[in-house]
């Protein structure tokens, strides 16, 4: 068992004792999973309101350098080049055989670009694209800054009483602006399907700006549980469980994600790690497509249950799963056989030997309400 004293620790670690939260290890830090509130109470009041997110633990990256965006663009099968000034893009690091070995945000800052990675990929993200891009470029990992998210239909109101440029950005805009006087690099993109911001902010000022979010009636502390199930309602991935070194894009259903002009045929297809694998994928299909399941009944599906077929024939599987607090029911997604998924035939998860029926959805569970302008 994991000693919290052995993990490491956010900026943020004793206002999160400060507020009562119950503190677990995540990615090798302490992370509150919830406050005293509930997750039940911290999932809805994000929905309702409007949530404080400390993600501090994820890895920002400052990359800068002569041909950045080629040179990134060699990494991910996204459009670096075609990223204007002060935009924000999701995107993915392959592997030499097409897999994902991890999902980003990635951002054009003018001189610079910022990448935000995932936690407990963040040094061996470093360390690949320190091996796969040229030595003129800078790489940086910033351990010297928190990342605060604010999430829900009423962020943009509080924020924008704090620092009135922010209610201007548009979903993926990006922006150099003070809050209450403190230097913020901030983006309007989340992990919950709501409209709401990333602030990215120098260690030492995190716990007085995030004080002070928390001083607005709109905004309540909210901790991994209902990160998690907020995600998930907005069929959202979670790397290492939904998607990993072993799934490529095209059966992660990420087809969206590869930009265009990166798709086979397209004006700069491929080049970058793995790309044959995944044009053939492209092509040909794969054998199994990341899905959104509905389930019959009150009882949750959880991760690694697995799915039958009407022959109780193994046809897949749970990758995550839970209870949607917004739907008042549960909520799962997973892999599932491209022939079943395409015949549209009946299967069921098997929970403790009991075949709950299962169907596929169409869309989230929940509305993504992301401002456009």
């Amino acid at each position: 068992m994991t000693v919290l004293s052995e993990l490491l620790k956010t900026p943020l670690f004793g206002l999160h004792e400060k507020l009562g939260a119950k503190m677990v290890p995540f990615a090798g830090y302490a992370m509150p999973v919830q406050y005293p509130a509930g997750v039940m109470k911290e999932h809805l009041a994000t929905r309702e309101s409007a949530g404080l997110f400390d993600v501090s633990h994820m890895g920002q990256i400052r990359a800068c350098g002569p041909n950045l965006a080629e040179a990134l663009e060699s990494l991910l099968p996204q459009d670096v080049i075609g990223l204007g000034e002060n935009r924000q893009r999701y995107g993915l690091l392959t592997n030499a055989d097409g897999g994902i070995r991890d999902d980003l945000m990635f951002a054009n800052c003018g001189d610079h670009f910022m990448l935000v990675v995932n936690a407990a990929c963040k040094h061996e993200d470093f360390a690949w694209l320190r091996q796969g891009l040229p030595a003129s470029i800078e790489l940086e990992l910033l351990d010297d800054r928190a990342l605060l998210a604010v999430q829900g239909p009423k962020a943009r109101q509080a924020m924008g009483q704090l620092a009135p440029a922010l209610a201007k950005l548009r979903f993926m805009d990006t922006a150099d602006i003070e809050i209450a006087g403190i230097p913020c690099w901030v983006s309007c993109s989340g992990y919950t399907g709501e409209d709401g911001y990333e602030i990215s902010v120098a260690a030492d000022k995190a716990q007085a700006l995030a004080e002070l979010l928390l001083e607005r009636p709109e905004i309540e502390p909210i901790g991994l549980g209902a990160r998690d199930s907020l995600r998930l309602e907005a069929g959202l991935c979670l790397y290492g469980h939904d998607i990993d070194a072993d799934t490529n894009p095209v059966s992660a259903n990420l087809k969206w994600a590869v930009s265009p002009v990166r798709r086979p045929g397209g004006e700069r297809a491929g080049g970058y790690p793995g790309a044959d694998i995944v044009a053939a994928n492209w092509q040909q299909g794969a054998s199994q497509q990341r899905v959104l399941l509905d389930i019959e009944g009150r009882a949750p599906v959880r991760e690694g249950a697995r799915l039958l077929n009407d022959q109780d024939e193994v046809c897949g599987r749970v990758t995550s799963g839970g209870f949607g607090p917004t739907v008042g029911k549960p909520v799962a997604m997973g892999y599932v056989d491209t022939a079943l998924v395409e015949s549209g035939a009946a299967f069921f998860a098997e929970v403790r030997k009991n075949r709950i029926p299962v169907s596929i959805r169409s869309k989230a569970f929940v509305e993504q309400r992301y401002f456009r302008g």
